[in-house]
């Protein structure tokens, strides 16, 4: 074994034995309030791969989606055709905000999304649920951010976990989550000229 493997094996023995140590104070089980925010693509993505991690295990989940309305999207056609008995999924938006121009209806659609949002939560069969575009609809104030906010810190049961996914996070929110994401835009091909592509945004 040469001089390199040799000091690269001993520095990963030194990691390892210093995670390891970390790792016995890692104990507490608990739901997890999770934020993806940011001007970066890739926040509904994420949210909809931990829905594939808890069909996996066996997680009973739902979705509830916020502002995208009919919009036919690969993970709704994927989820309802294929695994409606794991993920549960639900549409409340009627569009993009600039599609609909219609403040009221989007307010009854949003408010109505997070009457079925609290619903799925309070479940004690669900143990994950996916809130995308919620932050678009707190944006807007669609929805009361210190009811939102109220209701994941008093009313979610402890081991299930929320993820709110979308733009602009309020600060209540990011203050009141466990986890926190944000996506940074460093490139995107929208501003080429290039429009959304299938099986990559949609």
């Amino acid at each position: 074994m040469d001089d390199v493997t040799l000091r690269h094996n001993e520095k990963m023995k030194r990691i390892k034995a210093a995670r390891d140590e970390m790792m016995k104070t890692k104990t507490e089980e608990k739901g997890l309030i999770i934020v993806h925010t940011g001007a970066g693509k890739g926040k509904s993505s994420s949210g909809f791969g931990m829905i594939m991690r808890c069909i996996a295990h066996g997680m009973p989940c739902a979705v509830v989606q916020f502002i995208k309305g009919n919009w036919e999207t690969g993970e709704k056609t994927f989820l309802r055709e294929r695994f409606a008995n794991e993920c549960r999924f639900f549409v409340s938006g009627e569009g993009f905000t600039w599609e609909t121009q219609d403040r009221e209806r989007d307010v009854a659609a949003a408010q109505n999304g997070w009457r079925i949002a609290k619903e799925q939560i309070l479940d004690p069969e669900i143990q994950f649920v996916l809130l995308d575009e919620i932050n678009i609809a707190l944006r807007y104030d669609y929805l009361d951010i210190d009811e939102v906010v109220d209701f994941l810190l008093t009313q979610k049961p402890r081991m299930t976990h929320v993820c709110l996914t979308g733009r602009n996070a309020k600060p209540e929110l990011i203050e009141a989550a466990d986890l926190v994401t944000e996506m940074t835009l460093t490139k995107h091909p929208f501003k080429d000229g290039v429009k959304a592509q299938k099986g990559v945004e949609f």
